[in-house]
């Protein structure tokens, strides 16, 4: 099989990355952090951190936001590009990748704290609570 190479940025261009390897499908994220990190939900794809190649990272920056939980920046334009919890995983803000990305939203968590403004698409699978049973989540596109 050919290896997936996906790229993105921020909004201002000062962080770009590339992402050689498979990512897994789009998970939209609904609790309260991803909320006031994003202005609205997270869609996020997970991958390897090993993966990620930071090609521009001058304006890279990483904010503690709970305990051992990091969210990737851009300190220029303020874009939010990644999320991370445990150091082989990363999980790409989906906006943030050039298009085509041949990924899928195909799963929602913590819908129970949702904005009151929005509605939660009730196709999709999803966890309202922290703890609730997620299924896995198969990878996504053509990876």
């Amino acid at each position: 099989m050919a290896e997936t190479i996906r790229t993105g940025r921020c909004l201002c261009g000062a962080v770009r990355y590339r992402h050689a390897g498979p990512l897994g499908a789009v998970v939209a994220c609904h609790c309260e952090q991803c909320r006031r990190t994003s202005g609205h939900f997270v869609a996020g794809s997970p991958g390897h951190s090993a993966d990620l190649t930071i090609e521009s990272s001058g304006a890279l920056r990483w904010y503690e936001s709970s305990p051992e939980v990091y969210r990737g920046f851009c300190r220029e334009c303020g874009s939010s590009l990644f999320w991370t919890d445990r150091p082989e995983q990363i999980t790409i803000m989906a906006g943030t990748l050039d298009q085509p990305t041949g990924l899928e939203l195909t799963y929602q968590i913590y819908t129970a704290y949702a904005g009151d403004y929005y509605r939660i698409d009730p196709q999709l699978p999803s966890a309202p609570e922290a703890g609730d049973e997620m299924p896995e989540v198969p990878e996504s596109g053509s990876d």
